[in-house]
């Protein structure tokens, strides 16, 4: 999948685009975690995956 298209994912529903990057595992239940405190640091976990998986 696109690059661009997991960056808008991230943005809007990051725990989707962490399963799209990384599959189910701890970094998607740690970004669920971080999306139920915040759409802020959910986000800025899956751009920050999505970026170092490139």
């Amino acid at each position: 999948m696109s690059n661009i298209v997991r960056i808008l994912l991230a943005l809007f529903l990051p725990p989707i685009a962490v399963l799209l990057t990384t599959g189910i595992g701890l970094q998607f239940l740690l970004n669920i975690l971080l999306t139920l405190l915040g759409i802020l640091p959910g986000s800025v976990h899956a751009l920050w995956l999505i970026l170092r998986d490139r």
